[in-house]
């Protein structure tokens, strides 16, 4: 299905589409067009995103999770994005990742699902700062993924799930009406950061009421941590005048 939006054309012809289409010059193209070895698959859009959400960690020593490895170009691109100082792992199911370990990023085997392998995961990290799930796409795992590790990410964190145009497509649990199609799970999650205006309880407790912005573009949804306080309001101005 997404092979009709498939572009053809080498680096050159890629950066210049994503120039011209997108407006977008930045570090995420060259660290993109500029991959050697092996492969990296990426849609056109996403680029500025990456720097819109994960730019101001770039030479710091953030703590940075792949979900989904594939063939590795994705690990060596986020090298080059973040540079050397960045923490660096990736997971995946698929066992022959494994050959790819200690390249560019740690690599590590188990499923997106599995609560224990995640917590694993994050303590030998020592935390992490950044998820990025480019996983399986199927609306189980994107939710399971998602109420394990949110809890886990630090303060003033970024979550980013993309290739969301599988919530659309019944073979990864979606569909427009799905219940499971993850757009529709947002409803929940935006009930809950309203909490102040309604008697509901927590639709999602395990993510403790921590989600400070939630973000959708197309096929990708970024969720931000930050402390989150009661709401206030206030008026500043003279009063009116009384008539007459």
């Amino acid at each position: 299905m997404i092979g009709k939006f498939r572009f053809k054309g080498g680096p050159e012809e890629v950066a210049t589409d994503i120039r011209e289409t997108y407006g977008y010059d930045g570090p995420m193209l060259d660290a993109y067009v500029g991959n050697e070895g092996p492969r990296v698959h990426k849609w056109h859009h996403y680029l500025p995103l990456y720097d819109r959400y994960f730019g101001r960690f770039r030479g710091k020593p953030v703590k940075f999770l792949e979900i989904g490895v594939w063939e590795g170009g994705s690990l060596q691109m986020w090298r080059r994005f973040f540079g050397p100082d960045a923490v660096i792992f990736g997971i995946d199911i698929d066992p022959k990742c494994a050959a790819l370990d200690g390249k560019a990023a740690q690599v590590r085997i188990g499923s997106q699902d599995d609560p224990a392998f995640l917590a694993e995961v994050v303590r030998e990290m020592g935390g992490i700062d950044v998820v990025l799930d480019d996983g399986s796409h199927m609306m189980r795992h994107i939710q399971a993924s998602l109420v394990e590790l949110f809890p886990k990410l630090s303060m003033g964190g970024t979550y980013m799930i993309e290739d969301l145009h599988t919530a659309y497509w019944p073979n990864w649990g979606g569909g427009v009406g799905a219940p499971r199609n993850f757009f529709n799970t947002l409803r929940p999650i935006i009930d809950d950061m309203h909490r102040w205006y309604h008697a509901q309880r927590l639709s999602r407790p395990r993510l403790r009421g921590e989600i400070s912005g939630i973000h959708v573009h197309d096929s990708i949804v970024v969720f931000d941590k930050d402390p989150v306080h009661p709401p206030r309001q206030s008026m500043i101005g003279d009063p009116p005048r009384p008539a007459g």
